[in-house]
Order: structure tokens, then C-alpha cells, then sequence
């Protein structure tokens, strides 16, 4: 070891320079990382690819983009690099170059040059940091390629042509080109990375043609903010634009800031462009409190299109209101664009070649680009990346990173809603795919005989079942549910929740988990789905099919008959075969005893077995059933939520058009499994807390905060109801009392404005939370975990794991591998929690964009689809906000245009566009024109016309126009929107569909008379003449409920039960 002195020149916090001399040790040895190596230095880079790649500080610094692409391995980042990307960058770029090393999909390393005696190269004196950096790196790819004994070539990039001219001819075997080159060279059917690179070198080349007149002020240098929000000076926290009023309105809720105002209780408001300095949707900014003068109120007007809002415009109670002054962390992500029409491009610039692109999200200002493309790429989507914002520029400069496609084409607007939520799934590469068994007809997949010996195998003891939607291939879950031998205090039930065991075929840190550790989660649009593993998992080894095989995960209970409190639980791996794969319809007609045909048994003649079968499904279902309803008392008891959600289902053809929306409609079975999971997700939850308290993975539901109740509690005492917030339980009793017995919508849309108030459920580690913050508010449990879709959801996965090393901790041995620490768990929680909200969002946004499709080639004024009966829920100053029960579609409806015209009340209750004037009122809102007044009341139903609103730059909208102040009246009968037990109405769009499948199950049925003639009897109750078995079915469901029916006559029913299972819970 050889001992120097480095001499660094830095800044101080009051920006002085300061000269600091360090001690700086030099090693022989410094490994290399390549398998090529003698001195076996480690093995992370491949000897397999054809060179090795070494890019230089400013390749590094300015071009990371290109270094990203999975196709370019082999990449030695040198210390030198990644230290003037630490420098120059900041956190944000050098902790992107930190996630690329760790990643080993990426095959890169960090080379300590700096460190390794014979590459280090003492800056000179006079010498410019660049050309020592320059230097460094090359005499670092000298050393590597003397080191492996040129086995293979080194090729160092950089965007220095002098460099270029200077080394690429001293040392054969290693080769200086600079980046364009190097990808023409070596990588020529890698175009996009080729066109990627002329973009940035672009957009870099033109970085300082801008103005020097300064369009907004500075920010404040980091120590200063840093203080400032120390002393509670300036309020820290992330920037939230409001989308209907992109130009005007951002918000910024107060986080880990100290601020000692007692006033300040919500966001604080952000008015305008330039208060907003620079700022971007989604940045961690520093704000500055304006004099209380200067506050404003929330606009409560509706914004009715994408054009610029008046200013005189209804404001609610002034709110703490400020000014940006400063980015603590750029939160830049990649943006969709569509390009200006020719026209536009013209007159932006002198320079024909810079453009402003208009960006597919509202929130985010227009994009500053330079490109020589704009003619041919006018009308479609493109990616871009911010680069800088200036303070002498009105816009942010970028560049484009690969075109989407044609603007309105399907493919092209998935792919949009993708990107803009931060979506990356690529087909899975041949190496994850390479880590999976072998399936297929030829080489079907068995079961280890060596697992056999130790799983606890329920085959030939548990009839398990499973209930999931009609065709759905990835089956997470599945049931059980047996009488056990009396114990000392009685009859026992056994309750059984296994679950796809994942983590057998993902091991921790293969390729497969780390792909699907990035994803986090499978991801549902309308038409199509993402799946988080690949389908030889998903749809079939890790899916519980039925009639097959497979691994799983197990917790059963041990339960008293009539009080169901809790005698023991077992948690472990088994082997299972699910008898029966229903689907929530069928088990919802086996639990009301109507007509169902199971595919498991076949036709309706059954022999003995069979119908052995058909009892035991359907006392099993039913008991499991009556179960759920005393857990779920249990929750009530404790202020568990019954929430409302709108929820509808895009129906597509074999083309994949759209034919179709139908909302969901909820069934008692629902629940029925619902509760099944949130019982096994607490229990689980509780054992892996217990064993690991400081770095178990559980999931939270923090308390609303109350004014987001406003609207709901609003709304209610319109209706003559009092909501009560202070605690869940008395929100869950107020919501139960707030029923109309002449309207069954209102209690529906009063859960769905509880829903909206909600926080967000979040995931995070036992050690980096106060156990008093572990309550779950929304089910009322004071630990809960996700355990039961290991499939769809990587979090599962971690608890899967988690429940492994419980069990073997408490067998006595220790854990197959190290578990993750505190910090590391909880970082994995973070980027779960980012990824689901994501997923949640392209959902919700893929639904609207097949909304949209669906109206989009109507004609509203001539086609009955696009006139529906509305409710009103909201009411604003300009407005309402209306619920379609029908499609399931939330939107405004505006009672006053551009014009200044307002909605009037014919006398057949059609409305016209008069001049008159407008009242809101808290429950009402009035229009008054020559012809007389018109009300509109909330909860009140009006007809409504339904049409698209097109634009080029953004998504398509739904716009609602009022046709009636009376509800609509189809033209056909219409059952009920809404009824109690999941027996909820369906729309017309609905109703058809049923129609035609009740047709042709009709015709099946005739099909099956003529080909077997039945007696009444026979086809009754679908049993043989002999024997008849219709008496015996109903004995042995009464029978399988006596255990539950003595908790009746035990004393208190399943109130008792409840109470009972509280006390041992």
C-alpha cells in the first residue's frame, strides 16, 4: 500500500473556495470483477460479450440514458465517472448510476481506479478537471485490458474529439471512440439507442442559446432552505397541480417541515405560473408563506375544457397561500408530447428545429425540444426527458427518447398511459425465462416426490375449492373448511386459506425476483393485463387449477363449533388439489340454492360419489358463508368500513372492440371470500410481527384527515343525516343509519364520497413505525399484512418469506438466507407503495379511455345509449358533479357556458341554453332566465345527453350535457339501480347481455329434454327417480348448521360468537 496526497478544490456553504489535502492510499490489488481474470477478482462481468465498454466522465454525466439500454453489458463505470456524475449531477442522477450497478440484469461494475496503484493518475498542476478525468479513465482501460492479459479488447467512449485523436492510437487492444461511433460501430441494429443519443447531443449543443432576461426569480442555495425549513421559515413538501387548473392552481402538502404556524392546517396554495418558479408536478419544493393579505381560496367553480379559466371565478374560505423558493429533489419523469401542427412550429422560433411539444398530462407545462423531426412527427405521441429550466427561460428544455406512435390509435394511447405512470414491463428476457420449470404437453410438470415428505399433504383429507371471476387463469387462492373430532370443550371446525406457493419456484434474488420486485405487482387495464410473473407461473404451476397438483401455502384454524373462538393455528406448506374452481356467480347460486351446473361434475346424471360431491360443495360453501358473517361481525364490532367503490368492466369482442361497459355487480359471495383473506392476512401478520418486530412487512391504513369529510358530511345533512367522523366505528354506524328507503343511490354515493375522503393503505417495516400507527382504520384490525395474492403482488411474496423464517425460527432452525434489514425493507415498502398507486391510476385511466371509445362513434343527439338517468352529488358554483349508475361514469355537468347562458327548465322538463343568471346554494343550485326559475337539488335525478370531447394533445373526455330535469325514463322497463344483498339492477347494457345468454341456455336446455326425457320431479330438483335424493341434500345442510345454529340457543347468537372471537383476536 502506497500512501499520497490528493489535493481537491471545493466550495464552502458561503461559497468560498477551499483547497483540502487528503490522504490518499494506493493498493496493488483492486479487483476487477471479470471472469476473464487469473487472479479471480470476482466474477460479475461476462466473458462472453464481445469487448468490454469503459465511458468517461462526461459520457457518464450526459448520457446515462444510452448506458441504460439492457441490449449494451459489459460496461466498466470507472470511480473517476461515477464521482463526476456524484458532483456535476446530484443525488438524483448519481443514485440512477448506483441502481444501474446493483441491478446484475445490467452486467456493469464500478472499477475503484483511484485506488489501484498502477492506473492512478495525480492530477497536474494547471491541468483542467475534464482532461484529467479524460486521462484518468483511459490509463484505467489500459490497466484492465494489461490485467486480463488482452483477452479481450477495451473500448473507452467519450464526446472529447481531442481525446479521441490523442489515445486511440497508443495502445493496441484498447480502442477510443467517441459515442455516436461506438453505437454505429458495435451496435447498428440498436437504432433507437443511435437515435437517443442525437436527440440529447442536440438538445446539449443548444443548451445555451437562450435569452439572458431572467423570467423568474432564483432559488435560494440548498443551505439556506435547508435552515429555513430547520426554523419553520419555509414549509417543505411535494408540489400537486390541480389538472382542471394547470396554469393557475398547485397545492403543497406540508411534510417533515417544522412550522410553527398554528394556522396552518392544509395544503398551502400556490397561485400562478410564476409563484410556482419552475416547479414541476411532483417536485419536493421548499415554499415560502405570502403575507396573509395576499391569501386565497380554492376555486370551486367547474373548468370546462382545456382553455385558459376567467379570473373571477367563485373561491372557497382564503387558505394558507405561497410561493416556491426553492427544489429540494426533482421528481423528472418521462413525459408523452404530441407535437404542434407545422403552423405552430414555425412561429415558435427563429430556429425551425426547436419546438414546444404539448404534454399528454395537464399538470406539466410545455416542453421546450429540440429536433429536426417536428414535420414528421406532427400528430403523434413521443417520449421525452427534461433536461434544465433555466431562470431566463419561460419553458423547460428536453429531448425526445423514442416515438409511441400515431395519437388516437389504441396501441398507441395504451402504450401512452404506460409511460406516463411510470409502467415498464418488457417481455421477460430468455434468462428470467431460462430460471423456470419445465411445462408443456410433452414434459408435463410432476410433483417433487422429495417435497411430498415436507408438505403436509390435505389431497385425500380437504375439499378445496376455489372462487374467483369467470375466467380468470392466475388463482391465488383457494378454501377448505371440515368438522375435526370433538375436543374437550366440544365440536371443532377446521377454516383453511392456502395460497399459490410463489417463492418455491422464485428464489430470492434470481432474475425472476428481481423483475419482479420492479414491477410490484401485476398490472389490469380494460383489455389487457401485465402479468408480474411469467405465464408458466401465473397461469399455470403457481395457479390453484382445478383437479391438478399444486404447492401452496397454508394457515387453517382450529375453531370451537358454536363459539368460534380460536383453539390453535397452523401455518405451513402443503400439498393440495382444488376439487372445485368456481366462479363468483355459481357460488353465489349454490348459496341461494338455485339451479347450478358445476363443470367438475359434468352432466346432471350423477352417480352416488358424485352427488357425495354436490353435498359437500354445497354444505361447505354454505358454512363457510355463515362463518365469514360472525368474522366480519367481529370487525364491525371494532368500526371495520363498508366501502363503496365504482368499479365497471369494459366488454370486448373477439376484435377486441369495445361492446359494453357494465358495472360491477357486487354479491354476497364477495364478501364471502374477502373475509377468508382478511382473516388469513391478519393472522399471518400477527406471526411474522411477533417473530421479526423490527423488520416485518406489514400494511396500514392511516386515519382521513377530517376536512376531507366536508363534502360527504355536506352532502348527508342536505339529505336530513348527520355523518359522525371522529372514529371509524362512528362513521361506519352514521353511514349504516344514512339510508332512504325511497332511494337506495344515496347510501351507495355517500360510501363512494367516504371512499374518496380515504387515505391511502401503505406498506412499511415494523422497525421504521410506532406500533401505535400499525392500525389498520378502513377494516378496524390492529395488524394486517398482504399474504393472499403472491401471484399479482410482490409484497406477498416478502411476507411469504418473512412466514417461512417464522416457521423455522420456531422449528429452532434459522432462516435458508439473511433476511432484508429495516432500512432495506422499508425502502422495498416505498417502491411497492409508488408502484400499486401507479397501477391503480393506468387502471382507472385505461377504464376512461374505453369509456370514451365506447361513446365515441355515437351519434349523442339520435342514439338512446348516450341518454341516461344521472344523480346529482356534488354541487358547485358553476355546476354539478352527476353519477350515471348505468355505465358507472362520474362527471360534471355545467349549468352555465363560455357565453354566460345558463340551463332552463322547459315545461315538459327539457332544458335550453337563456341568458340569466346563477345561486348556488349548500344543497341547491338555481338557475333564473325570462322564462322562470330552475332547481336542481343534490341526490336529485336528471336526464343527462352523453358525448366525447376530442383532443389532439390529452386524452379524450366524457361530457355530460342535461337533457331533463326529471329522471330518465328508458324505453324499455327498467328493474331497480340498486338492491340490498348484491341483488343490485342492471343496466340496459346489462340486461341484453343476459338476455342472450339466458336465450342460449335455453336452447341448451331444450337440447338436453329431447336427448333425455325427465319427470317433474327430475327436472325440479335435477335428482334420479331412484333414489331421490332432494330430502337427504336438505338434511345434510341442516345437519352441516347445527354447529352454528346452537350458538343461537347458546346464549346470544352470533352476537356471542362475534364476542368471543374478539376475546381470543
Amino acid at each position: 500500500m502506497i500512501k499520497t496526497e490528493k489535493v481537491l478544490h471545493l466550495k464552502s456553504s458561503r461559497g468560498r473556495k477551499v483547497r483540502v489535502v487528503r490522504e490518499h492510499y494506493l493498493r496493488e490489488h483492486v479487483p476487477c470483477y471479470s471472469s476473464l481474470c487469473q487472479a479471480q477478482c470476482g466474477k460479475v462481468l461476462s466473458g462472453e460479450v464481445t469487448h468490454y465498454v469503459m465511458p468517461d466522465a462526461g459520457v457518464a454525466r450526459d448520457f446515462m440514458e444510452i448506458l441504460e439500454f439492457r441490449e449494451i453489458q459489459g460496461i466498466v463505470f470507472t470511480q473517476t465517472a461515477c464521482q463526476a456524475v456524484q458532483h456535476s449531477r446530484g443525488r438524483r442522477q448519481y443514485n440512477r448510476l448506483r441502481s444501474l450497478l446493483k441491478d446484475p440484469r445490467h452486467h456493469c461494475i464500478l472499477f475503484a481506479n483511484e485506488f489501484q496503484e498502477y492506473s492512478y493518475c495525480p492530477r497536474e498542476k494547471g491541468e483542467p478537471q475534464d482532461k484529467w478525468q479524460t486521462r484518468c479513465v483511459y490509463h484505467a482501460a489500459v490497466w484492465y485490458h494489461d490485467h486480463l492479459a488482452g483477452l479481450k479488447p477495451v473500448v473507452m467512449i467519450t464526446e472529447d474529439q481531442t481525446a479521441v485523436a490523442e489515445y486511440s492510437s497508443l495502445n493496441c487492444g484498447v480502442y477510443v471512440l467517441c459515442t455516436q461511433e461506438y453505437l454505429q460501430t458495435f451496435w447498428p441494429e440498436l437504432q433507437a439507442a443511435l437515435e437517443l443519443y442525437c436527440s440529447i447531443a442536440q438538445s446539449l449543443q443548444e443548451k445555451g442559446s437562450e435569452g439572458t432576461e431572467r423570467e423568474y426569480t432564483e432559488h435560494l442555495p440548498a443551505e439556506v432552505l435547508e435552515a429555513g425549513i430547520k426554523s419553520g421559515r419555509y414549509i417543505q413538501g411535494t408540489l400537486n397541480v390541480n389538472k382542471h387548473r394547470a396554469q393557475h392552481e398547485a397545492f403543497v402538502r406540508f411534510e417533515g417541515s417544522s412550522n410553527k404556524s398554528s394556522e396552518l392546517n392544509s395544503d398551502v396554495l400556490v397561485c400562478g405560473g410564476k409563484n410556482r418558479n419552475r416547479a414541476v408536478h411532483g417536485d419536493m419544493v421548499a415554499v415560502e408563506l405570502l403575507p396573509k393579505g395576499e391569501w386565497r381560496g380554492r376555486t370551486t367553480a367547474l373548468t370546462e375544457g382545456q382553455g385558459e379559466e376567467k379570473g373571477d371565478e367563485t373561491q372557497s374560505q382564503p387558505m394558507a397561500t405561497g410561493r416556491v423558493v426553492g427544489i429540494l429533489q426533482r421528481n423528472w419523469r418521462d413525459y408523452v408530447v404530441t407535437f404542434p401542427p407545422k403552423e405552430e412550429t414555425q412561429s415558435q422560433s427563429r430556429n425551425s428545429q426547436r419546438i414546444l411539444a404539448t404534454p399528454w398530462d395537464q399538470r406539466i407545462p410545455k416542453i421546450r425540444i429540440s429536433t429536426q423531426q417536428a414535420d414528421k412527427l406532427q400528430d403523434h405521441r413521443v417520449i421525452v426527458r427534461l433536461d434544465s429550466w433555466d431562470s431566463t427561460s419561460l419553458y423547460p428544455n428536453g429531448h425526445s427518447v423514442r416515438v409511441l406512435g400515431r395519437a388516437g390509435e389504441l396501441e398507441t394511447e395504451v402504450q401512452t398511459i404506460l409511460i406516463e405512470n411510470c409502467i415498464h414491463v418488457p417481455p421477460f428476457s430468455e434468462a428470467q425465462l431460462g430460471e423456470m420449470p419445465v411445462s408443456s404437453p410433452e414434459s408435463p410438470w410432476s410433483v417433487d416426490p422429495a417435497e411430498v415428505i415436507t408438505r403436509r399433504d390435505l389431497r385425500q383429507t380437504h375439499l378445496v375449492f376455489s372462487v374467483d371471476p369467470r375466467g380468470c387463469e392466475d388463482v391465488d387462492d383457494t378454501l377448505s373448511i371440515r368438522s375435526l373430532p370433538p375436543g374437550p370443550r366440544g365440536e371443532r371446525l377446521e377454516l383453511g386459506v392456502h395460497i399459490a406457493d410463489v417463492t418455491h419456484f422464485v428464489k430470492e434474488g434470481s432474475l425472476t425476483d428481481l423483475e419482479a420486485r420492479a414491477r410490484a405487482t401485476t398490472y389490469y387495464l380494460a383489455d389487457r393485463r401485465y402479468d408480474m410473473l411469467p405465464a408458466v407461473l401465473s397461469a399455470d404451476l403457481c395457479s390453484l387449477l382445478g383437479g391438478v397438483d399444486r404447492y401452496a401455502m397454508s394457515v387453517m384454524w382450529d375453531l370451537d363449533a358454536q363459539t368460534l373462538a380460536v383453539n390453535k393455528v397452523w401455518y405451513g406448506r402443503t400439498l393440495i388439489q382444488s376439487s372445485y374452481q368456481l366462479y363468483y356467480e355459481l357460488a353465489q347460486a349454490l348459496l341461494n340454492g338455485e339451479e347450478a351446473e358445476v363443470p367438475e361434475l359434468g352432466t346432471i346424471m350423477l352417480n352416488t360419489a358424485e352427488w357425495r360431491g354436490v353435498f359437500l360443495l354445497i354444505t361447505r360453501v354454505s358454512v363457510n358463508h355463515r362463518l365469514t358473517h360472525v368474522l366480519r361481525a367481529q370487525r364491525d364490532k371494532g368500526g371495520a368500513l363498508e366501502l363503496e367503490g365504482v368499479e365497471v368492466r369494459a366488454q370486448l369482442d373477439e376484435d377486441r372492440n369495445i361492446t359494453a361497459l357494465v358495472p360491477r355487480q357486487p354479491l354476497e359471495v364477495h364478501e364471502t371470500v374477502a373475509e377468508c383473506m382478511i382473516y388469513a392476512n391478519h393472522w399471518v401478520a400477527r406471526k411474522i410481527q411477533e417473530s421479526f418486530p423490527q423488520q416485518a412487512l406489514l400494511r396500514h391504513h392511516p386515519p382521513p384527515r377530517q376536512e376531507f369529510f366536508n363534502q360527504l358530511q355536506d352532502s348527508a345533512r342536505a339529505r336530513g343525516f348527520t355523518i359522525d367522523t371522529r372514529s371509524n366505528k362512528a362513521l361506519a354506524d352514521s353511514l349504516d343509519r344514512a339510508v332512504d328507503p325511497r332511494d337506495p343511490l344515496v347510501n351507495r354515493l355517500l360510501r363512494v364520497m367516504a371512499t374518496m375522503a380515504m387515505s391511502n393503505a401503505l406498506y412499511f417495516s415494523t422497525g421504521a413505525c410506532p406500533v401505535d400507527q400499525y392500525y389498520h382504520y378502513g377494516l378496524a384490525l390492529d395488524r394486517y399484512t398482504h399474504f393472499t395474492s403472491p401471484i399479482r403482488r410482490y409484497a406477498d411474496m416478502i411476507v411469504h418469506r418473512l412466514l417461512t423464517a417464522a416457521i423455522a425460527m420456531e422449528k429452532g432452525a434459522g432462516p435458508a438466507k439473511a433476511l432484508a434489514s429495516n432500512k432495506e425493507l422499508e425502502e422495498m415498502a416505498q417502491q411497492i407503495n409508488n408502484k400499486n398507486r401507479a397501477a391503480q391510476h393506468a387502471q382507472k385511466v385505461s377504464t376512461e379511455l374505453f369509456q370514451c371509445l365506447y361513446f365515441r362513434d355515437k351519434d349523442p343527439e339520435t342514439d338512446e345509449r348516450c341518454v341516461a338517468d344521472a344523480v346529482i352529488y356534488t354541487i358547485r358554483a358553476n355546476g354539478m358533479l352527476v353519477f350515471i349508475p348505468q355505465y358507472g361514469l362520474k362527471g360534471a355537468v355545467y349549468l352555465k357556458n363560455r357565453e354566460g347562458q345558463v340551463v332552463s327548465e322547459r315545461q315538459d322538463g327539457g332544458c335550453d341554453w337563456q341568458t340569466g343568471s346563477l345561486q348556488r346554494y349548500l344543497d341547491h343550485i338555481t338557475t333564473t332566465t325570462a322564462a322562470g326559475t330552475s332547481t336542481f337539488n343534490l341526490f336529485q335525478h336528471i336526464t343527462v345527453r352523453i358525448s366525447v370531447q376530442l383532443s389532439r394533445c390529452h386524452s379524450d373526455t366524457i361530457r355530460l350535457e342535461v337533457v331533463s330535469n326529471r329522471p330518465h325514463q328508458a324505453p324499455e322497463t327498467q328493474v331497480q339501480t340498486s338492491q340490498p344483498q348484491g341483488a343490485r339492477g342492471r343496466s340496459q347494457l346489462v340486461q341484453e347481455v343476459v338476455r342472450q345468454a339466458e336465450e342460449a341456455s335455453q336452447q341448451a336446455e331444450e337440447k338436453r329434454g329431447r336427448a333425455s326425457k325427465l319427470s317433474t320431479e327430475e327436472r325440479e330438483f335435477r335428482q334420479s327417480k331412484c333414489p331421490n335424493l332432494y330430502s337427504l341434500l336438505e338434511e345434510v345442510r341442516e345437519l352441516a348448521l347445527l354447529d352454528l345454529a346452537a350458538c343461537g340457543a347458546g346464549g346470544g347468537g352470533l352476537g356471542a360468537a362475534a364476542q368471543a372471537c374478539a376475546t381470543s383476536a
